[in-house]
Formats: C-alpha cells, structure tokens, sequence
C-alpha cells in the first residue's frame, strides 16, 4: 500500500497564504484526495516542514524509498500527477520509478530520496 501525506498548511503560492479561505495545502489535499486510486491512501498532515516549497506532500510504502516532493500549484493537474506517479510507485517493488516513466507535472519538484527503515530480525 502506498501513502500520500499532503502538507494541509501549505501557503496557497509564494506570495499568498490563502485562497478563499483555505490553505494551498488543504485545496491540493482535497484534489488528491478525489482522485486517488486503489492501493494509494491519502492522509493529511499539518506542516511538513518544508515550508520555503508551497504545497509539499511525501510518498510512502513499507520497505521502499520515501519521497518528498513540492512547490506545487494546489490544482487538479498538479493532484493527478502526484497520483499518476504514486500509482507506478506503488507498482515498483523498491519504490523507485524510472525517470522516463515520471509523470511531467512531478518533474522539478522532487525535494529529498529517504531510504526504507530495515526491518527488525
């Protein structure tokens, strides 16, 4: 199973902290949110710390790669390529998805690779 953790207090943009009274974080949560797919859980967080990057989410599975991506526009376009590259994550034993597979609205907004936890003997 993968998840998607969406920063729900991300600024809107750069310049702007809300928009009609939400958060840019909370409008991208609520696009991935009705286009997520089987096998991809969507959470909510607030505050991912990366806050120089608007709009950041992580992606993650047991034993694979973690992901940590941002500076997206809270819209749907931006919403399903983080779900069009969560779902070949998702396929992908490792968690890694070669690059020519990527999604373009994911490419550039990739913060930091963090390896899997080894699991307990």
């Amino acid at each position: 199973m993968t998840t998607i953790t969406v920063c729900d207090t991300c600024n809107f943009s750069t310049d702007q902290k809300l928009l009609d009274g939400k958060a840019g974080g909370e409008i991208l949560a609520e696009h991935v949110e009705a286009l997520a797919a089987k096998g991809i859980t969507v959470r909510r967080q607030s505050c991912l710390m990366g806050c120089d990057r608007h709009c950041n989410i992580a992606i993650q599975g047991e034993g694979k790669l973690s992901y940590v991506l941002g500076k997206f526009t809270p819209d749907a376009e931006a919403a399903q390529a983080i779900i069009d590259y969560a779902t070949a994550y998702d396929a992908s034993e490792s968690g890694q998805v070669p690059y020519k597979q990527w999604p373009q609205g994911v490419k550039g907004h990739f913060v930091a690779r963090i390896p899997p936890l080894k699991q307990a003997d």
